[in-house]
């Protein structure tokens, strides 16, 4: 028996593989094997995982087991290419003869290895797929990154909506696209290249036709709906003001329900397209009109931002849909003056407390370079106002001025981030007018056609005020509505300016 086939019949395995290139490959991939098997038990045992386990056991083990196969299959190559070159090392070529009792049952485990091998790759690739479309992966895997983004996502009206939902939805084409952006992503959050804030994806979203519209049916806009907020004014009392508005919600489907009110433009008997110059579509100096049934097509011009035809050829023409207007439907960071009325209403903070309202929106406006130095900052301003100004309050009802600093702190935090300098400044929301231009965009009284038609900017088009005022009562009602009125003595002025002059702090 030759010293060759002596060593066969020795080893496991055969014998090529014995150099040292492969072995080391063959450890590296059965300890990348092994530790995919453990991590998935122990995802599957926890009743929530930990976000990172998927990362691991999906994405960087995966690559550790493919690297191990391949300097396992280097290994061989080079050494069956040393032995033909005449190099001491007696090796034999690979053969394999069943009939040899060690082949027949390196065959048997190489097979069973590769089906399990094949099997587990299988349902990996499944888990990272799965994985890849979570929440979890999509908010709290770059924590600081999409910190603020996770965060208004949880306290929004789509908490239980999936963020590939909106973001990818349907069809292979879009689950492409979306995974080379993310590839990009990942290069910029390692390189810590990415920008602060985080811009609006505006040009990558889907049209709203295939995201929201698979749950919100444009022919259902219709009908009107009674609004009732209440705000607060910045004096020592926090007096309530009470606004009772009928929204015209308008829209249907046309021929059937009459074409007016809020969903006007969303009505399928109609096309809005419109051109913005800047990269959030807050300016819009050109807007066109047509009647899908009559043909009939309007243009209208911003006499504020002349736009010329020659101007016209340069800018994409968008068609309007949904996310035009309803442009923050998940990752929404309420203003100030929004979040202090809300928790003066809800009693989360105490009117009793005199002038928290004004001192509240102090301490939210201020500027903050961290997230630990706002809350410092906000618990000193409010005591130290009270301490101050109201010494009696101050001692007498402290756990009422706590409690206004938790939830003004709590409020902060799901609403302001300074790491990303993410706040309501960064991100305008299109819905309204009172603190970004919203409505205001194109329904400010000064887009004109060629033939004088004005897009109107009445409130009533919109909206009709059924009560206002600081005490409500049965004769106050008006269902043919009333004229506004100021909560504060500012004369016209509020018919003459937008509400964003004042309110968008």
């Amino acid at each position: 028996m030759t010293e060759e086939r002596q060593f066969e019949k020795e080893k496991l395995l055969f014998p090529s593989f014995y150099n040292p290139v492969s072995i080391f490959g063959g450890i590296v991939a059965v300890i990348s094997l092994l530790t995919t098997i453990f991590l998935t038990f122990v995802e599957l045992l926890q009743e929530k995982s930990p976000p990172y386990i998927g990362i691991i056991a999906y994405v960087i083990v995966p690559i550790f087991l493919i690297f191990g196969l391949f300097l396992m299959f280097i290994g061989v190559v080079r050494e069956r290419r040393r032995r033909r070159r005449g190099k001491p090392a007696s090796r034999l070529s690979f053969t394999i003869d069943l009939n040899i009792p060690k082949q027949r049952v390196l065959a048997t485990v190489i097979s069973t290895g590769v089906v399990i091998f094949l099997l587990f790759s299988a349902y990996g690739s499944y888990r990272t797929f799965e994985w890849t479309e979570s929440v979890e992966f999509c908010g709290a895997t770059c924590h600081e990154v999409m910190e603020p983004e996770y965060t208004a996502y949880q306290n929004s009206p789509h908490a239980r909506v999936k963020c590939v939902e909106c973001h990818v939805g349907a069809g292979a084409g879009w689950y492409v696209r979306s995974k080379l952006s993310g590839a990009y992503q990942v290069y910029a959050t390692l390189a810590n290249i990415y920008p602060r804030p985080i811009p609006t994806p505006i040009e990558n979203l889907r049209p709203a036709q295939e995201t929201c519209e698979q749950c919100h049916w444009p022919s259902h806009f219709s009908g009107e709906k009674k609004y009732v907020n209440t705000y607060f004014k910045s004096d020592a009392k926090n007096s309530p003001w009470t606004l009772a508005l009928l929204m015209k919600i308008g829209g249907g489907t046309a021929g059937r329900i009459p074409t007016s009110g809020i969903h006007w433009s969303m009505n399928i008997a109609n096309e809005i397209t419109y051109v913005a110059v800047d990269t959030q579509r807050q300016i819009i100096p050109w807007v066109r009109s047509r009647n899908k049934q009559t043909g009939e097509i309007t243009e209208y011009t911003s006499i504020e931002t002349p736009f010329s035809a020659d101007s016209l050829k340069s800018f994409s023409q968008r068609t309007m849909d949904c996310i035009d207007c309803h442009n923050r439907p998940s990752h929404i960071y309420r203003p100030p003056v929004r979040i202090i009325d809300r928790s003066l209403s809800s009693g989360a903070i105490s009117r009793e407390l005199p002038n928290i309202r004004l001192t509240a929106l102090k301490a939210l406006t201020d500027s903050y370079t961290t997230k630990k130095s706002a809350m410092d900052s906000i618990q000193l301003v409010i005591e130290n106002y009270y301490k101050e100004n109201y010494p009696e309050i101050y001692h007498n009802k402290k756990d009422m001025i706590q409690s206004a600093c938790e939830e003004i702190k709590l409020q902060y935090q799901q609403n302001i981030f300074p790491s990303m300098k993410v706040s309501w400044r960064a991100y305008p929301d299109n819905i309204g007018h009172m603190t970004s231009l919203g409505c205001f965009r194109c329904h400010d009284g000064k887009h004109v056609s060629s033939s004088g038609k004005i897009i109107t900017k009445e409130c009533n088009s919109c909206h009709t005020i059924l009560y206002q005022g600081t005490e409500i009562k049965p004769t106050s009602l008006s269902v043919e509505g009333l004229p506004f009125q100021h909560p504060e003595e500012i004369g016209d002025a509020w018919n003459e300016i937008n509400c964003t002059e004042c309110h968008a702090y």
